[in-house]
């Protein structure tokens, strides 16, 4: 199950929800077998310099090569800049978990 976290500064308005959805649809796009993005959204009060910062990590697949890496990395850009309709820095990161991570459903 693929993780997104949005980080901004509050200063701008964007639509947060609409962002983590567009996210993980991409993912999807790119992986139909990803499953579902687990997002989080964190504005701060506290910032210099406006800005809008995103880490996505995904689990290490065989077909998760750099080819599909890029090409994830560029739609994501893409589709998430198309959300932010005002001027700020912009981070974007990839990363992949290492085979010493958990992810499951707790069910007690």
């Amino acid at each position: 199950m693929p993780h997104a976290e949005l980080k901004y500064s509050a200063d701008l308005d964007i639509d947060a929800t609409a962002i983590l959805a567009a996210i993980e649809q991409v993912i999807l796009e790119h992986d139909p077998g990803a499953g579902a993005c687990k997002g989080r959204a964190y504005p701060t009060q506290q910032w210099h310099h406006s800005h809008v910062t995103i880490s996505v990590a995904l689990l290490t697949k065989p077909h998760r090569n750099e080819a599909f890496s890029q090409a994830l990395l560029t739609a994501l850009e893409h589709r998430v800049k198309a959300r932010i309709s005002v001027p700020c820095e912009f981070s974007l990161g990839l990363t992949y978990s290492t085979p010493f991570y958990v992810t499951n459903r707790h069910e007690p």
